[in-house]
């Protein structure tokens, strides 16, 4: 019996198919000899015993002597079960990896510094080095990956798998990040906007435990929500359900990314928010140009400038927010990303114009509360979304 031929640039992924199939087989057969994996699989002797010697090395099985026919033989079994899953969260400025068991718990979390939105292609390759790098630092072998969720901060078609044309990374408009995150690491990979799986996990262990109907707003560069309504996610025909950013409340304001004119995210996204520091402001920041954090910082170190503009972003957002107060009549809306972390200085002006510009019933059973899982929440929806497709 002979393996299969290929190209020497194809060796690593069929070391990794080859993993696999001794993998599915001690799942399958339970505990066997390396001559019968050799047998069951197709596999030389030769490439079964290195296989077995490398998924021993990353604690997936474990060896031990036995007999087989009167003759002394290698038993090998699976010590690790398979169901390993992995998070991606793609930000326009980062990329982070988190391995989860197969419950969705984090067991190892990595991220870098990187300019994800300036191209796909290589931002998937540099996530796709991350992501083998974290296993390998986990002691996590990659056939024992079930499931990989990305989240990326954009729509996502349903159907086609595409990013939608209007986000915070337009050069990924038409880009189907999961195909191309699948054919580099050879596992399943499913692709989701980061605000739908950032609800999905504080429904399950974060400020959303209990809603049945609930809106989570992820604040950076644009405005995302993410909806459940009667306990399930809300992606709407083509999954751009939740673009409270392009909600119009100015049609004589600035003209958005989008083409339209004084969308929310023209008062609220990073961008606008920076442009809009007096020049005498004082925000300490780090290397490099100020940015959210610096300004929310100022703010709650008492400079005027700075809570002035968090006041006005925070009554922006409650006139977004009533309007799906009015359409979807939630009982819970979460406000998470970096403007979050001024807490009542941007959510008492929200509640004000929530008053103002929502129905007394559609707000009467409503809580407007902060993120309980912070920047980390998409990351968490991810791996939870990866645990329940790999079951």
């Amino acid at each position: 019996m002979t393996d299969t031929a290929v190209t020497p640039g194809s060796q690593s992924a069929l070391r990794q198919a080859n993993e696999r199939r001794v993998v599915e087989v001690l799942r399958r057969d339970g505990t066997r000899t390396q001559a019968e994996l050799a047998r069951a699989t197709g596999l030389s002797a030769a490439s079964v015993s290195n296989i077995v010697r490398g998924l021993r090395a990353a604690g997936t099985v474990a060896v031990h002597d036995t007999s087989s026919n009167g003759r002394r033989a290698r038993a090998v079994t699976l010590v690790r079960p398979p169901g390993t899953v992995v998070a991606v969260d793609f930000t326009a400025e980062r990329v982070t990896v988190a391995i989860g068991d197969s419950e969705g718990n984090m067991l190892a979390r990595e991220e870098i510094d990187y300019d994800v939105a300036a191209d796909p292609d290589r931002g998937v390759r540099r996530a796709s080095w991350l992501v083998e790098t974290t296993l390998v630092r986990a002691r996590v072998d990659l056939s024992t990956v079930a499931s990989v969720v990305a989240s990326v901060p954009g729509p996502i078609d349903p159907h086609s798998g595409e990013v939608g044309g209007i986000s915070c990374v337009p050069r990924w408009a038409g880009f189907r990040p999961a195909e191309a995150l699948s054919e580099r690491l050879g596992v399943p990979v499913v692709a989701e906007n980061d605000a739908n799986l950032a609800v999905l996990a504080e429904l399950h262990k974060g400020a959303g435990q209990g809603s049945e109907h609930l809106v989570h707003l992820i604040i950076s560069d644009g405005v995302g929500a993410g909806i459940i309504v009667s306990g399930g996610l809300f992606r709407g025909a083509g999954g751009t359900a939740g673009e409270i950013g392009h909600i119009a409340l100015d049609p004589r304001g600035q003209v958005c990314r989008c083409g339209n004119r004084g969308c929310l995210e023209t008062f609220v996204g990073a961008g606008y928010l920076m442009e809009m520091l007096p020049q005498n402001s004082y925000v300490a920041h780090g290397p490099g140009p100020a940015g959210v954090d610096d300004l929310v910082g100022a703010a709650r170190s008492g400079d005027p400038g700075c809570r002035r503009i968090i006041a006005e972003a925070g009554t922006a957002l409650g006139q977004g927010v009533a309007i799906m107060a009015n359409l979807f009549n939630p009982d819970r809306v979460i406000v998470g990303g970096g403007l979050a972390e001024a807490g009542e200085l941007l959510l008492d002006p929200m509640r004000r114009a929530m008053e103002l510009g929502a129905l007394g019933s559609a707000l009467s059973r409503l809580d407007l509360v902060p993120s309980a899982l912070g920047r980390d929440a998409s990351l968490y929806g991810a791996l939870r979304m990866a645990a329940q497709s790999a079951h």
